[in-house]
């Protein structure tokens, strides 16, 4: 059955890339510029808790976001700057990536994120946060947003595993029930949903880790972000891999096995992410994972040594579950 199958063509590339999605929606290469708008989250403000989930730096899933004492004006301009002298690119994504970025006072969402949507060169506005931090009102902003502005508005949401003794176990606060919840109202406004997931977290094996993308594959996402597990300095996770250490993905199990995982995700979803690299200042495990690049390259070379590419068994799987 997959001998019959057609690989698409995704730039040369053997999965459905953000930079080639990037480059047909807009038709040049597009740069994501990260940004802190000065927000909280219930995991720290004491609503929930106060240390964060235990994966979680002080940055907050934010440690190459901007300074939040500059306003979002004066972060733009300096994250293009840094840029410069890497990129040609002329059009950029505005992300708000530290901390939960629907958490706060509606009137200051509308007034962060138009700051950020009304530069001519932001083509799109990216926001990361949580299921549990999504109220009608919030919904109903993203969608004035995106007809105001006439541009997409993206969430990048927050569910890390489907399964919730590891969402307990990482102290997230919210359930998979309710990160489905809250996929299917975004769905149901025209909101694009980007969901992150974690691969290694403590305790979950590989088939939980695939049944994870699957659950998520089945629901109306657009994205995926693909996160290797970081352990980093500070954090409670760090602290529990100290005392009792658990097993870490080594480099050639991950690369091969995030091949397999992409094998079964249908064409359509766009991969944003499917390695990451933590700050190396803060990454104490796996430290193979700071060659971004080298993991990159050993990924691609799998896909070449199997000939295969994203998607290449998802129709067949697709079929069977008809029957």
């Amino acid at each position: 059955m997959a001998a019959d199958l057609q690989r698409p063509d995704w730039m040369g590339k053997p999965y459905y890339s953000l930079d080639c999605y990037l480059k047909q929606t807009f038709g040049e290469k597009i740069y994501r510029l990260s940004l802190d708008g000065g927000f909280s989250c219930p995991n720290r403000d004491g609503t929930l808790g106060t240390r964060g989930c235990s994966f979680c730096s002080a940055g907050g899933s934010g440690d190459f976001a901007a300074d939040r004492s500059c306003s979002v004006t004066e972060q733009l301009s300096q994250a293009k700057e840094r840029i410069a002298g890497k990129t040609n690119a002329r059009r950029f994504i505005a992300y708000f990536q530290a901390y939960t970025n629907t958490y706060a006072d509606i009137s200051y969402l509308r007034t962060v994120f138009s700051e950020a949507l009304r530069p001519d060169d932001i083509v799109a506005l990216s926001i990361a946060t949580r299921a549990d931090c999504l109220p009608d009102e919030v919904l109903m902003l993203l969608c004035e947003l995106r007809d105001t502005y006439q541009k997409p508005v993206w969430i990048e949401l927050g569910v890390q595993s489907s399964f919730d003794a590891s969402l307990r176990h990482i102290r997230s606060g919210f359930t998979y029930a309710d990160c489905e919840q809250a996929i299917m109202r975004l769905h149901n406004v025209d909101i694009p949903v980007i969901a992150h997931l974690i691969l290694g977290l403590p305790g979950e094996t590989q088939t939980q880790m695939q049944q994870s993308i699957a659950r998520l594959c089945s629901l109306p996402v657009t994205g995926l972000k693909l996160q290797l597990l970081h352990i980093l300095k500070d954090t409670d996770l760090a602290a529990e891999y100290g005392r009792d250490p658990f097993p870490v993905f080594s480099e050639e199990d991950y690369c091969q096995f995030i091949v397999t995982c992409i094998e079964h995700i249908p064409p359509h979803i766009v991969l944003h992410r499917i390695t990451g690299d933590g700050p190396k200042r803060l990454l104490l495990a796996p430290l193979w994972s700071g060659n971004k690049k080298h993991v990159l390259n050993r990924i691609h070379a799998i896909f070449r040594e199997r000939n295969t590419w994203q998607g290449k068994y998802a129709a067949h799987e697709n079929v069977i579950a008809k029957l």
